[in-house]
């Protein structure tokens, strides 16, 4: 199925649940009222949309961004970033992260995703404000391989039975960043970082959309410990049952990068996975990504998170 749009923007929807690629438009060229009016709809409406053969450079990047949202700008950013555009982080830059705390990069990915749900995660879920939306932008890509996946989480948590979502409405999770990673025998340089520099927050467990009113299943596995006031044990189990009902085949849609290609997700109503199968190709993945500003997640009590440690609203 084709929905037109206006502005001259074709939305095709490639999955059930989520995900549509838009054509019809050129991203550098710049977006008129209409056609952002478009995309922010079809955006709202399947999570991830997905634009090809885009001639986006760095300040073209920043310039779409701005038309949705305020940037986020890093403060500490590797040294593949491109130095006059603080907004945009280059995912290569990821590359040198385990060689800070004395680890080759495939150790430290395999730390970091010892079990496989591990790996899913909504960007800086840890925050007391998550960001609103990721748009990343491919350079270069490996000729296969190196795929990203996404999730919906509203269909996710539309899904549950009626007991359960009523359930899961009233529980909230702490959301804590290093949450999953295996630490090294003996002294574990990483575990230190994080230590020192520890980011916490208990999110809703099922957050109201701010934009669309639907309810979704605040889970990922990267950064949720546990929900609370559970016993540990009946924590372990809630979350695997939430989250493999977050992932389970229906609710995603996965995406084949090509250079030029641009996806722009909903960072409130997804979960994403960053793909684990290419590195052993020898071929380099080269992505540039800008994330919007977000605000605090809402519980459908109405009660906003709480900030434990480690961030304050717009404070990065």
């Amino acid at each position: 199925m084709t929905t037109e749009q206006d502005g001259g923007i074709e939305v095709r929807p490639v999955a059930g649940h989520i995900g549509a690629e838009i054509t019809g438009v050129d991203l550098a060229a710049g977006l008129d009222d209409t056609q952002v009016a478009a995309v922010r709809a079809a955006l709202l409406r399947w999570k991830v949309v997905f634009f090809r053969g885009q001639r986006l450079d760095h300040a073209g990047h920043v310039r779409f961004a701005r038309r949705f949202g305020e940037p986020v700008v890093l403060p500490r950013r590797g040294s593949a970033s491109p130095a006059g555009h603080p907004e945009i982080e280059t995912t290569a830059d990821r590359l040198e992260l385990g060689g800070r705390f004395g680890m080759e990069h495939d150790e430290w990915l395999r730390r970091r995703r010892h079990v496989p749900l591990r790996g899913w995660h909504c960007d800086h879920g840890a925050r007391i404000d998550p960001p609103a939306a990721t748009i990343l932008r491919a350079e270069t890509v490996p000729p296969y391989g190196g795929d990203t996946t996404w999730a919906n989480l509203a269909a996710a948590y539309a899904g549950l039975s009626a007991p359960v979502r009523k359930f899961a409405d009233g529980l909230r999770a702490e959301h804590r960043l290093g949450v999953g990673y295996q630490p090294r025998p003996g002294d574990d340089a990483y575990v230190r970082h994080l230590l020192d520099h520890q980011i916490a927050t208990v999110h809703p467990l099922v957050r109201v959309h701010p934009e669309t009113g639907e309810r979704v299943l605040f889970v990922n596995g990267y950064y949720v410990e546990q929900i609370t006031d559970v016993s540990r044990a009946e924590s372990r189990l809630l979350l695997e049952l939430l989250l493999e009902q977050a992932t389970r085949p229906e609710y995603t849609v996965r995406f084949r990068w090509e250079p030029g290609s641009v996806a722009f997700w909903d960072n409130r109503a997804t979960i994403h996975l960053a793909p684990s199968d290419n590195a052993h190709l020898g071929h380099p993945r080269t992505m540039h990504r800008v994330m919007l500003t977000g605000d605090i997640p809402v519980g459908v009590d109405g009660t906003p998170s709480e900030p434990l440690v480690g961030s304050a609203p717009g404070n990065w």
